[in-house]
């Protein structure tokens, strides 16, 4: 009921909408809206109510992360439709991978603040509440496990599309890392269930932090936020915008096999193309220069033995020669 009576109020704004009408509407009590209204207060809408004439929204309510305001002008299919609000939770992908079995494709699972967030390699993610985007969206694609990988950079793609057209300057750090300023704002965790000849679901998770202003001195030197470099955005136009990008290159991927948009996004935003670079596997350590990402989506580098290979996504670890990047 909460849902639909914020719904109505957003397609509203500048107008009042008056607790007859909504009670009409919705086939309930004035009482019962009035309730709602204090609900949602509550939640942080600052619900303007005045005598005679009703209520209506004093602001746009840009930075919570609920289905209401989320779906709110969100033109997808179904990347988004449903999703699954918390204000602290575990971790968004560990839960995702709970009950993806039970969840509609494109279901979202988001949470305010993450207290065992976890990025690649099993390392820990700083998610710390209200102050970044930290969710995990369920996908069911009807492909072979090889072929899921690419799923990573349909996303780093997504997310890079997303920040540059609101503003920013960002950059791929292939595979999985959104870098601001040679910083890193962004990380992207794929998780898989598959057969042998089957994908049962996939698990995309993604972080970002957005208004972080103070990280721990183990990370401060490669970690910054959208905030910390002047980028002030809405977490909400963020996530519905991510949710656009990536249900188009999605779509593409998985009913046409056609990679070409998202390889393209990913070459002319790379932040390693032409560089030399350190490829990094358990004690070893390697300095290549990076060439190209191929068709696969793997990364293409030539040795200083002139010798031309490729990496695929999490063999190795990349770092720059000078530091992260």
């Amino acid at each position: 009921m909460r849902d639909k009576i914020i719904e109505i109020i957003l397609n509203n704004q500048d107008e009042f909408t008056s607790g007859e009408i909504l009670s009409k509407q919705l086939g309930v009590s004035r009482a019962a809206i009035w309730k709602h209204i204090k609900s949602l207060r509550e939640e942080g809408y600052n619900i303007e109510s005045v005598n005679k004439k009703g209520y209506r929204l004093i602001e746009k309510p840009g930075d919570l992360l609920t289905y209401k305001n989320i779906s709110h002008e969100l033109n997808t299919k179904f990347i988004g439709n449903k999703i699954i609000h918390f204000n602290t939770i575990a971790s968004t992908n560990d839960y995702a991978k709970e009950i993806a079995s039970s969840l509609e494709e494109g279901t979202v699972i988001i949470s305010e603040e993450q207290t065992k967030g976890k990025g690649r390699l099993g390392r820990q993610w700083h998610s710390k509440i209200n102050e970044g985007i930290w969710m995990s969206i369920v996908l069911k694609p009807d492909i072979i496990p090889y072929k899921a990988p690419f799923i990573t950079l349909i996303a780093g793609a997504s997310i890079v599309s997303a920040l540059n057209k609101l503003g920013a300057n960002t950059l791929i750090k292939w595979p999985n890392d959104i870098i601001l300023n040679n910083k890193k704002i962004s990380g992207i965790l794929t998780e898989l269930s598959a057969e042998i000849e089957r994908v049962n679901h996939i698990v995309l998770g993604i972080g970002i932090n957005v208004k972080t202003m103070e990280f721990s001195q183990e990370i401060s030197d490669i970690a910054t936020s959208l905030y910390k470099e002047d980028f002030k955005m809405s977490r909400v136009d963020i996530v519905r915008n991510i949710f656009m990008e990536f249900e188009e290159l999605y779509m593409d991927y998985i009913n046409n096999n056609c990679k070409e948009k998202t390889l393209n996004i990913c070459r002319k935003y790379s932040a390693i193309i032409g560089k030399d670079i350190y490829t990094l596997k358990g004690d070893s350590k390697e300095l290549v220069r990076c060439l190209d990402i191929n068709e696969d989506g793997n990364l293409v580098v030539q040795t200083k033995d002139k010798i031309i290979k490729e990496i695929m996504s999490g063999e190795v670890s990349i770092r720059g020669i000078k530091g992260y990047i």
